[in-house]
């Protein structure tokens, strides 16, 4: 039997603002708990919200930058529910009238891009936090998220599989902090996901019974909770019982989704209109001063890396997987002046290995994109070798200094020399009078080993492309 897993997902992306959503209050993470929950967080007797108007600017910069539609008018609603976190027992949220509606994010899985439809994406509140494992038997509550700005931004149900969902998620986390919405740091939950998983037989239309799984917090926790959830529901099918619709949470340690409570439909929650606040209006001058002052998104920029630097898409797709990597590409091509392909190879080949080697995000490289641009001149004008270009690169990792002075200290300068090289092939001639024999019986790997001796006698420093054209000059003579 032949299953197609549907996924949807919605994300919880943390406006990058000083203060709250409807608050004063400070939005710094880290602070003792509860030192930064203000009257209006806490609910306080006669208190009133006062929208942020920069998160309002935030949640339009997403909506233009997906080529979503900004309502000019908006409305905040009552989200009501009863948690020991929740101090007004509701959410201010937005549901029938958010402030940006349809949208879309382009993905790319093996190599082929795919549309990603979005339903929404609406501003509320965040809730604070339940502490359950800092108290012996006692639960305590920290009201310093409470009042966070966010942004919900919730997909069609177009994503089939953990592949797919993976790739969205990644991209949508790449947007929001290219446009410098949401610092994306999901250690902190500044930006979490939820994945509605349901299975279907892969020649239906209609889709199965879903299930939520709650707060994932990272991809590859996101990957491995939808392959199980997955799994479980067509064994369960094919066993002959039902999928429930409920929420669940996702254990690491167990590799497994267990179940929290049923899941709640939207007029669990009995929206109505928030009384305290009055509805958003957005004006259309608003909208356009922010959609120029976007800087050039991933898929246009992704086309003209393409398109200016004659790179294939895949190459494309890794340099613009986030704007900082981005800018470093840009940064080594005009700083070493050498082919973009050469610099790309660098850049997605040993940088990328090293930054991942060391848990190291490109922002914190310990070589610049000056620094590495100095290295490719080296190899371009043939001061050394591509080969000992690596052994220099991991020299600068690790603090040894600048190419230049690597390459010096290290006694790695290349011998270009042409008549240094002559009388090398010459004795390596002599010595090898089998091999040379052999070449010109015509056994190819004869060359190769003479290439390899001559190498060896240099330790490795002298040029590969005049040793071969000395070489092959010599031996047809």
């Amino acid at each position: 039997m032949s299953w197609e897993i549907v996924v949807g997902i919605e994300t919880h992306a943390q406006l990058a603002t000083r203060s709250k959503m409807f608050s004063g209050a400070s939005t710094e993470f880290g602070a003792p708990p509860n030192r930064n929950a203000s009257a209006v967080d806490i609910a306080l007797p006669g208190v009133l919200p006062v929208p942020n108007r920069a998160a309002v600017e935030h949640a339009i910069r997403f909506g233009v930058a997906v080529n979503g539609a900004i309502n000019r008018r908006s409305i905040f609603a009552r989200k009501n529910y009863f948690y020991p976190d929740l101090p007004k027992g509701y959410q201010i949220s937005q549901y029938e009238l958010p402030i940006v509606q349809g949208g879309e994010v382009k993905i790319l899985v093996d190599g082929l891009e795919k549309v990603i439809r979005l339903t929404r994406a609406h501003l509320e509140e965040d809730a604070g936090k339940s502490l359950h494992e800092d108290f012996h038997g006692m639960t305590g509550i920290d009201l310093n998220r409470a009042g966070t700005p966010l942004l919900e931004i919730v997909s069609e149900p177009e994503l089939r599989g953990a592949k797919e969902a993976v790739a969205y998620a990644r991209a949508l986390h790449a947007l929001v902090v290219w446009i410098g919405i949401c610092d994306g740091n999901m250690q902190e939950g500044s930006f979490r996901c939820d994945a509605n998983v349901s299975v279907k037989k892969a020649d239906h239309s209609r889709l199965g019974t879903r299930c939520e799984i709650k707060n994932l917090n990272s991809f590859r926790f996101m990957e491995r909770a939808i392959e199980y959830e997955a799994r479980r529901q067509i064994e369960l099918l094919e066993d002959g019982g039902k999928v429930e619709q409920e929420t669940r949470l996702y254990d690491p340690e167990r590799d497994e989704t267990r179940s929290m409570r049923s899941k709640e439909e939207a007029h669990d929650y009995r929206y109505f209109p928030d009384p305290d606040l009055l509805p958003l209006v957005v004006e259309e001058k608003l909208i356009e001063k922010l959609r120029g002052e976007l800087p050039e998104l991933p898929d246009a920029k992704r086309a003209r890396f393409v398109r200016e630097y004659r790179l294939p898409a895949y190459d494309a797709g890794v340099l613009t997987a986030s704007r900082a990597a981005a800018e470093y590409f840009e940064a080594l091509v005009r700083a070493s002046g050498v082919d973009p392909k050469v610099c790309a190879n660098w850049q997605t080949g040993e940088l990328n290995a090293a930054l991942n080697r060391d848990s190291l995000d490109i922002g914190r490289s310990r070589i610049d994109a000056a620094s590495l641009a100095g290295l490719l001149k080296r190899v371009a004008d043939g001061t050394v070798s591509g080969k000992t270009a690596k052994e220099v690169f991991d020299a600068m990792w690790t603090g040894e200094g600048g190419a230049d002075q690597v390459i010096e200290k290290r006694g790695l300068r290349q011998i270009s020399d042409t008549g240094a090289i002559e009388k090398l092939v010459d004795e390596v001639l002599a010595a090898n009078a089998r091999q040379v024999q052999d070449y010109r019986a015509g056994k190819e790997k004869a060359f190769n080993s003479l290439v390899g001796q001559v190498m060896k006698a240099t330790r490795g420093k002298a040029n590969p492309a005049q040793v071969n054209q000395i070489l092959k000059r010599k031996l047809s003579a």
